[in-house]
């Protein structure tokens, strides 16, 4: 190599670290800006006034307030994913009860420490936004929807005797998801999906209350209900709560 080859490639990887850090910045600013203004404050042009950028330079970041609306999207569930998925996996696959416990959690931890990204994912949508045809985060919601899955799987063992009779078909549940169910866990019956949105439902409704602060004029402790209602959700499985 050269020394004007090793100065061009010095360059270049400084050129591409600092198009990373503002990237990164981008998106921190835009989120900061929902958590005080809403979904609807989300705007290159605002992003561009509060990080003294011109309109024009930021677009060279983002060409649509729809692609940074994605681009966000995406590293929400992927952030969410991966701290579900290790706080599932730091628990033995025999102990149902507790990897139930560790994720949920993990959800609630996560949502606190990133109140702003809950409310993207989970809360009134952007107006006007439209995502991509294969959506937003197809990989991150397919990890959070399988992580579920997995959790019901772990438990069917010894839920099964308590919740088969469902009378739950694969016809009752979207195609795709069913589909994705069937090849990742082949043998698992469509009563245990069912059991997995309910945990999915239990969990997201406590902590959907906590974050919009429906909560604060109801209870000084969230944090031991939420451990009341997970618990009561381990019982109500049939299993037993290792934490306990």
């Amino acid at each position: 190599m050269t020394a004007g080859e090793a100065v061009g490639t010095s360059t270049g990887g400084r050129r591409a670290r600092l198009r990373a850090e503002t990237t990164a910045e981008i998106k921190e600013v835009a989120l900061g800006l929902m958590e005080s203004g809403g979904p609807d404050a989300i705007a290159l042009r605002a992003i561009a006034r509060e990080m003294g950028m011109t309109a024009n330079a930021i677009y060279g970041y983002f060409a649509t307030r729809d692609d940074l609306v994605t681009a966000l999207i995406g590293d929400v569930y992927a952030s969410l994913a991966d701290a579900v998925d290790s706080a599932r996996d730091a628990v033995p696959g025999e102990d149902p009860a507790g990897r139930i416990l560790a994720w949920a959690c993990a959800f609630r931890d996560w949502a606190l420490a990133t109140p702003g990204g809950f409310r993207l994912i989970y809360g009134a949508p952007v107006s006007g936004y439209r995502p991509p045809p294969e959506g937003a985060a197809p990989d991150a919601e397919h990890r959070i929807c399988a992580g579920l899955t997995r959790l019901a799987a772990d438990a069917w063992p010894q839920a099964e005797p308590l919740h088969t009779g469902g009378d739950f078909q694969w016809s009752d549940f979207d195609p795709k998801l069913a589909g994705e169910v069937r090849e990742e866990f082949p043998g698992l019956p469509p009563d245990a999906v069912a059991v997995a949105l309910r945990i999915w439902g239990r969990l997201h409704g406590l902590v959907s209350l906590e974050i919009y602060g429906h909560l604060l004029s109801q209870t000084v402790n969230p944090d031991k209900l939420y451990r009341e209602e997970i618990a009561q959700l381990i019982r109500s499985l049939g299993l037993i709560n290792s934490a306990s």
